[in-house]
């Protein structure tokens, strides 16, 4: 769902804040990575915005952001980024069947 809200709070050091809207009652969570607008995104309180939100919340909060855009603005559509190898990793597991079973039989 889409609202107009006002920015209550906003920390540019933990990269989060809370959106005031009347659908949103007792604030919408905000992370910075659903700000749409400049390389580092940065919200100021007082800030009319709009907002997509979705249940369940966080942090408190009932309701969270999926996105935001300034008021008076259109939301900028992103390309989604591709998968990067440095949040991927593997395990291998194997069974040594003789060791297993040796410890069946001491039992």
């Amino acid at each position: 769902m889409t609202s107009a809200g006002v920015v209550r709070s906003w920390s540019d050091d933990d990269g989060w804040g809370v959106i005031d809207a009347p659908e949103v009652p007792g604030g919408c969570w905000t992370h910075f990575s659903n700000v749409d607008g400049a390389e580092l995104p940065s919200l100021a309180p007082g800030q009319r915005v709009n907002l997509e939100w979705e249940t369940p919340g966080q942090d408190g909060c009932a309701f969270r952001a999926v996105r935001v855009w300034a008021e008076g603005s259109e939301p900028v559509t992103r390309e989604p980024s591709p998968p990067s190898s440095a949040y991927r990793s593997t395990l291998t597991t194997t069974v040594d069947e003789a060791a297993a079973g040796a410890d069946d039989q001491r039992g």
